[in-house]
Formats: C-alpha cells, structure tokens, sequence
C-alpha cells in the first residue's frame, strides 16, 4: 500500500510556507466577518436598516450559511481531492465578494453573503483535512496551533482594515479589497500547493457512502463530545464577535478605539496558540484543553458577577473577555485535533461535518446571544458560563467521565510516526 500522497504538482512547499498558506486559506472566511464590523453602522445606515441589532445580520447569516455550505466540499474534496476543490472555492470567493461591492438592498447583500460563506466554505473545512493528510495525533495540533498563530494575525487586522478603508473610501471598498486578497490567496494555492490527499482514500461520490462517512464522523463518541462541546464554545464567541461594535464601542464608549482593543484581544489569542504549540506534545491536547476549559469556566463565573454589579467599566469587562478569549487558544485547536483524529480514511467528511456542527450550531447560538443584547454584558456574561458547563459535560461523556488523560494509555505502545512530510 502506497505511504506517500498522490501529487498532482512536484512536492515543493516548505513547512514555514506550507504553515502560512493554510493559515491564510483558513482567515479568508475570517477576513469576511471581522472586516465588516467597523462598517455595520454605516451599513445600517447606507441601506436604510432601522432596528439597531438587525445589522448583526451581516455577520449573522454569513456565519449560519457557512456552517450549511461546510457539508459539501469534504466529500468532493475526498473524491476528486484538495486542490480541484479549493479552486472552485477561491472562484467563489473573488466574485461574490465582487458582487456584495456592487448591492445596493439590505436584504440582497445578506442573501449574497449567504451565497457567499456557501460557496468559500471549503477555504475554512479543507485546511483541516490537508493537515490531517500530513500530521496525526499530538503533532497535528502542534501544527494546528502553529497555523492559528498566523491565521490570527488576520482577525486581528481586520477590524482596523475595516477601519481604515472607511476613513478613506466608503464600505463597498471593504468588500473589493477582500476579492483582491482572495484572487491573491487562489494565484499562491495554486502555483504552491501539492495534492495530499492518498489515491487509497479516494472516496465515491454516491448518497450511499457519503451518508456512511457522515454516519461514522457523527457516531464516533469519542469525537463528538469534542465537537458539539467546540461548537458551544464557539457560538459564545461568535456572540461576542456579532454584538461586540454595540458592547464594546458603544455601551463601554470605546468609539474608534473598538479596533485596536478587538486587536489586543483577538492577539491574547494568537500568543495562547503559540504557547500551546509549544507545549502541546509535551502535555498532550487533552490534558491542555481540559486544564483551559476549566479555567474558562472559572473566568467567565467572574464575567457573570461583574456584568451583574452596576456600573461595570470598560477596563473591567476588557481584562476578563481578553482572558476568556486567550483560553479559548488552548482550546479550540485542540478540540479540534482530538476530533479528526479517528478519520484518517475518511478526512475530508470528517472535517467537513464537524466544521458544519460546529458552525451551524456556534452562528445560531451566536445569533441569539447577540440578539439578546440589551445595553449590557450580562447576556454575554451569562452565555460564555453556559457554554462552558455545557462543554464540560460534553467531554466528560466522550472520555466517558475521565479528564486529563494522555493520548495512549500508561503502558501501550505508540504508534509509528505517520507521514509528515510536506
């Protein structure tokens, strides 16, 4: 049996550049949230939108269609492999965003928002089955945590992207500027990136199998305890993300220095994915995220009793979220790793329908909590405790109530390294 991956392209991608491309496919879909939230005032205002939360929709509906449009390309991408599908994806990208430049209804520019998370969803779901291609175990979320470093930088500078092209041109240049970086992106995936996907795991396209996969990603315990407690987690966040313009730069008064605080948190981040990717084959992505995911608990226990004091500042709802959010960093990549990691076979359905649990469950769950802001962080507040309970739970039943434990038991044997050339 083959070890190596089919190529379509010599091997001739570096591991810093491979690092750097996957984690820029991955911030396209980023790029399209964070960018946008400096501009959802002038939105609101340009297309005549009256109720103040409605303009949450623009990141709302794209994060809910992205979830539904996550399902299909990892089963094209197991067929016919990676780079035909990224291609198709990054066409997708340029000309919707293209055309969200051009509308000039409310309702139009959600529906081709919704078209266009659809249709860029594999830019966020293949990078994960690529990476899985390439790396198992503790190593893979090494390398995811290595990728999330770079792939913050971009939501990090969105926001004060956003910013910036509004103080010198108006918000349809946010979305031109996102279609040149995505064709930029594309032109580099395409002249880099070899096929990884192995001619043994090649999958049929037909109802029958697909439907198996989908059935094995879902039913495996073990994972999915990791997968619905991520997207928990995830939709606090995105309730954070969809209501933070309101909380942040108005409620608290931040004004035009929402940006650079949004900024320093969203770095808290990135720098907890850099120290995990340090530690994380040391310690293991379980006994990491476990540890994280109690203190998040602990933190946002804190978050709840200050929301609920009167007169809460900025400078105290500031500390708290940015260390909520930093947490989030030795979670989420691991999570994810624990998660794909009984899919070797079958990567790309995997990755696909755990991007679409996540995705689908975090935007709605974001959805709602970002509608039920009320002037306050006590909606907020109150969700990231939720959410963190809830997915405590949730690993304990996928590692059938027993916390910390490494990837292999005391005594067993580790397995071969896999393949990690690049």
């Amino acid at each position: 049996m083959p070890t190596a991956p089919e190529q379509t392209a010599p091997t001739r991608i570096g591991e810093r550049e491979f690092i750097a491309l996957m984690a820029m496919m991955m911030a396209m879909q980023a790029l399209c949230i964070d960018a946008m939230l400096p501009a959802l005032g002038a939105i609101a205002q340009d297309l005549r939108v009256a109720d103040p939360n409605s303009r949450q929709l623009v990141v709302g509906v794209f994060l809910f269609a992205a979830g539904f449009g996550a399902l299909v390309p990892g089963a094209l991408a197991d067929r016919y492999g990676r780079r035909p599908v990224l291609m198709g994806c990054f066409a997708g990208f340029v000309l919707l965003a293209l055309a969200c430049a051009l509308v000039t209804d409310f309702t139009t520019l959600l529906v081709l928002r919704a078209l266009h998370a659809i249709t860029s969803a594999g830019l966020a779901v293949l990078p994960g089955a690529i990476i899985r291609d390439r790396f198992g175990g503790d190593r893979m979320a090494r390398m995811m945590s290595v990728i999330t470093v770079v792939f913050m930088v971009v939501p990090m500078i969105a926001p004060s992207y956003g910013q910036a092209v509004l103080l010198v041109a108006g918000r349809r240049w946010i979305f031109g500027g996102m279609a040149v970086m995505g064709l930029a992106v594309g032109l580099w995936t395409f002249l880099r990136l070899p096929e990884t996907l192995r001619p043994e795991y090649r999958q049929l396209i037909a109802a029958r199998t697909i439907a198996a996969n989908m059935a094995e990603a879902a039913t495996d315990r073990g994972a999915m305890g990791y997968v619905v407690g991520g997207a928990l987690l995830s939709g606090a966040l995105f309730g954070y993300i969809n209501s933070s313009q309101q909380l942040i730069g108005e409620h608290f008064g931040a004004g035009e220095r929402f940006p650079l605080l949004f900024a320093l948190m969203a770095g808290g981040m990135a720098f907890a994915n850099f120290f995990n990717s340090r530690i994380v084959e040391r310690f293991g992505a379980r006994r990491v995220s476990h540890a994280a995911l109690l203190a998040y608990i602990v933190m946002a226990t804190l978050q709840v009793i200050q929301a609920n004091s009167p007169h809460e500042t900025l400078w105290q709802f500031i500390p708290l979220m940015g260390l909520n959010i930093c947490l989030m960093g030795f979670i989420g990549a691991n999570f994810g790793s624990i998660a794909l990691q009984p899919f070797a076979r079958i990567a790309g359905a995997a990755s696909s329908f755990q991007a679409f649990l996540r995705m689908a469950l975090g935007s709605l769950l974001g959805g709602l909590i970002g509608q039920a802001y009320d002037g306050s962080a006590r909606p907020l507040a109150a969700a990231l405790l939720a959410s963190g309970l809830a997915a405590l739970a949730l690993v304990l039943f996928s590692e059938k109530g027993v916390l910390f434990r490494g990837l292999n038991p005391p005594g067993a044997q580790r397995p071969l390294p896999e393949p990690d050339a690049i």
